[in-house]
Parts: C-alpha cells; sequence; structure tokens
C-alpha cells in the first residue's frame, strides 16, 4: 500500500511538473486537447471497457475492474511513448492533464453509468464511489505542486519529470513481481482466459479509437499518433491504487492483478509501434520535416526579394542624382 501510494504521488508531481502556465492558457483558448482527452478518456474507453466485459461474459468483480481501468485518465506512459514516436509533446501532456483533473468528476459519473448492468452483486452495490473521489482528489495536491516547481524551478522539474518516468516503470515492475511472488502463481491461475484477452485487446482498440478520433479532427500524422497513444495508455497505477485503498482483498480477489496486465500488454503493443516507426514511418517523417523546411527557405527568400524591392523604391542612385540639372536659385533682395 505504501508502495503504491508513493508510486501515485511521484507520477502526480512528474505529471505536474511537465505542464507549463503558458501552454494551459493557450489550449484554454483552443481546447483541442482538452475536447479529445475528455472524447477518448471518458467516451471511448469506458465505452470499450464495457461492451468487452459483455461480449466475455465476465462476472461482476472482473467487470469492476475492467470498468475501473477503462475509466481511468490517460498515462505518463503516453507521454515517453510519444517522444519515442516523434509526436506532439504539448499535446500529450496537456491531454494526460486535462484527461486527471476530468477524472475528478467524470470518473465516478462513469463507473456509476456502466455498473448499472451489474448493480444487484454485491460487489456493485460495495463500489466506494467516494472513495474513488477522494483518491482521485489527493491527487490534485502533488499535480498542482508539480505545476509550482515547473512556475519557479524549470530546471528541477525537468528533473523530476523524467524522475517520474523511470518510478512509473520500476513501480509497475515491483507491484508485479512482488504481488505474483506474495500470492504465488495460483493466483494468475485463477485470472480467467477472457480476462486476459481483454488486457491484450483492450489496449491495441484504444490506439485504433485513438487514431480514428485524430482522423475525424482532420490532425496531422504526428498529431495522430500522439492522441493514439494517449486514448489506449491508462494511468494503471492509479486504477492499481484504487483498487488497493478502496476494496477489501476478500472482495477484489484475484482482479487486482488486471491493472497490472493491462500495463504490461500496453507497453507492449506501444513498443511494437514504436518498433514499427522506427523501422518503416522515420523515413516519412524526415522527408515531411524536410519539405516543411524548404517552404520555409523559399518563403524566406522570397520574403528578402520584396523586402529588397521596397527599399529600393524611391531612393536615388548616384547616376541619377548627377543627372537632375540644379537651376540656380536667385534671392530677392
Amino acid at each position: 500500500s505504501v508502495l503504491v501510494g508513493l508510486g501515485l504521488c511521484v507520477t502526480m508531481l512528474g505529471l505536474g511538473c511537465a505542464v507549463e502556465l503558458g501552454q494551459l492558457g493557450q489550449q484554454l483558448r483552443r481546447p483541442v486537447g482538452l475536447l479529445l482527452a475528455l472524447l477518448g478518456q471518458f467516451v471511448a474507453m469506458p465505452l470499450l471497457a464495457f461492451l468487452l466485459a459483455l461480449i466475455f461474459a465476465l462476472d461482476e468483480v472482473a467487470a469492476v475492474a475492467v470498468l475501473l481501468c477503462g475509466c481511468c485518465p490517460g498515462g505518463n506512459l503516453s507521454n515517453l511513448m510519444s517522444v519515442l514516436v516523434d509526436g506532439d509533446m504539448n499535446l500529450s501532456i496537456i491531454m494526460t492533464a486535462s484527461s486527471t483533473l476530468l477524472a475528478l468528476f467524470l470518473m465516478p459519473l462513469c463507473l456509476w453509468i456502466y455498473s448499472r448492468h451489474w448493480i444487484n452483486t454485491a460487489v456493485v452495490q460495495l463500489l466506494p464511489l467516494g472513495a474513488v473521489s477522494l483518491t482521485l482528489g489527493s491527487t490534485l495536491l502533488p499535480i498542482g505542486l508539480g505545476v509550482l516547481i515547473r512556475y519557479r524551478h524549470p530546471r528541477a522539474a525537468d528533473l523530476l519529470v523524467k524522475i517520474s518516468l523511470w518510478s512509473l516503470l520500476v513501480t509497475l515492475v515491483v507491484l508485479f513481481i512482488l504481488t505474483g511472488t506474495m500470492l504465488g502463481p495460483d493466483l494468475l491461475a485463477q485470472i480467467p482466459a477472457s480476462v486476459y484477452a481483454i488486457a491484450v485487446l483492450m489496449p491495441l482498440a484504444g490506439y485504433a479509437l485513438g487514431y480514428g478520433l485524430a482522423t475525424v479532427f482532420k490532425m496531422p500524422p504526428h498529431c495522430r499518433r500522439t492522441v493514439s497513444l494517449e486514448t489506449g495508455c491508462q494511468n494503471v497505477q492509479l486504477c492499481t491504487a484504487i483498487l488497493k485503498l478502496t476494496f477489501s482483498p476478500e472482495l477484489i480477489g484475484s482482479m487486482y492483478m488486471f491493472p497490472l496486465l493491462y500495463a504490461l500488454f500496453q507497453s507492449a503493443e506501444a513498443g511494437l509501434f514504436v518498433l514499427a516507426y522506427k523501422m518503416y514511418g522515420r523515413d516519412s517523417y524526415k522527408q515531411d520535416t524536410l519539405g516543411e523546411e524548404e517552404d520555409t527557405d523559399i518563403s524566406y527568400k522570397k520574403l528578402k526579394e520584396e523586402e529588397v524591392a521596397d527599399t529600393s523604391y524611391g531612393t536615388v542612385t548616384t547616376e541619377e542624382h548627377n543627372s537632375i540639372p540644379m537651376e540656380p536659385t536667385q534671392t530677392a533682395l
């Protein structure tokens, strides 16, 4: 529990350190990132989790774990992956921060809406929406502290961002090892094959939904890759913290492992996308970048020519000055 709490605080602190007030104000004036975060994290992903739970006929405990993961905001893993695929980092950070703030209100609402199908079961009747909101509210303090550090000490904020990204990976690995060691391999054997299938399909479908959403908004390719990663990558640390801190082990059982499985497969699939981009998509990205630079050079040359033309207008050369007849002036006394 201590490890989960500390890992979540460090991750949220790093997220706050990545947010600049100037970028935040610009996004509020033109809230495309906010809208994409809203549609991706709290419309597409909860609906996807609900449909997968119905298709695979999950029991109420597994369904709640899947729904909880699907209703979580975006995670910091997407920020790291966006760098590796030459994405729009400003958009990635704004979407992650926006979805985290929106989760304070929308995550309990989504859980309440989509858990109605299993309302007559004990786990849904005991679903602690108040504790979920309290856990979400506790994340606002490290985020606000991170924003303040970014404003006052930018260099320290850059260091904290790197530390938070590494702590994200280390915490997930340690949690997976500790859980598997303490509870034994019998825990993994108790997880149904349908839950493993959802852990594989859900992030993959999330990446596809995010890319399609960005295509509908007619965004450039690097922004499409960013939105794709932002939609499929969930804040599994927050999901783990909620399962750990709000449900008793007797009630949630082996489904405590689902967010860890989701983290494993979302990282592996994102890694495959990064590898595919490095092998096949990098050349086209370089050509697009070179094309943009050539256009900039051409426009710059045209601008210089126009400046030369403007400065030459109305000037008098030496020859023209000599050719002007100088008439003597007479002064009347």
